[in-house]
């Protein structure tokens, strides 16, 4: 008798990225990490270009990024407190959330060097960020929501 495969490899063998439904969900919950993500970091770098302060753009993207994730983080929590009380929400978010929020960091950042050549908004930069922000983690979104059955929203 042959042993029988585990709820983990059936789930493995079961996946496939042709879900309609996973990727309008994947698609939702990017979309409210990128809300929380480009407060944070638009934020810091309109700050940052309005004010003048003379810090080399590499200080000024880290703290972006960390301010979009603790913008990001934010938000989701206040989403989730929704559904469960506050503990468990924040550690939701944090949890749920953290890998997609840095990918979702990295490529506005990476965009916004790449078109600008440093820490500067534009109406040109801003939307090709916020797309980048958003195509980046789309398919880890959906991953995690279809093989694993795991959202933060």
């Amino acid at each position: 008798m042959e042993p029988t495969n585990t709820a983990e490899e059936n789930t493995a063998e079961n996946f496939h990225w042709r879900c309609k439904h996973t990727w309008r969900k994947a698609a939702s919950n990017t979309s409210w990490c990128l809300l929380g993500c480009a407060i944070g970091d638009l934020g810091t770098i309109a700050y940052f270009q309005y004010t003048g302060i003379p810090w080399p753009v590499w200080a000024i993207m880290a703290l972006a990024i960390f301010n979009g994730l603790v913008t990001s983080i934010i938000l989701e929590t206040l989403i989730l407190l929704r559904q469960m009380p506050l503990r468990m929400a924040f550690k939701t978010a944090i949890g749920m959330s953290l890998i997609s929020m840095i990918g979702m960091e990295l490529a506005m950042n990476l965009v916004d060097v790449a078109v600008t050549g440093g820490a500067i908004l534009t109406l040109e930069v801003i939307p090709l960020m916020l797309l980048a922000g958003f195509l980046a983690p789309l398919p880890y979104n959906y991953w995690r929501l279809k093989a694993l059955g795991e959202s933060c929203h």
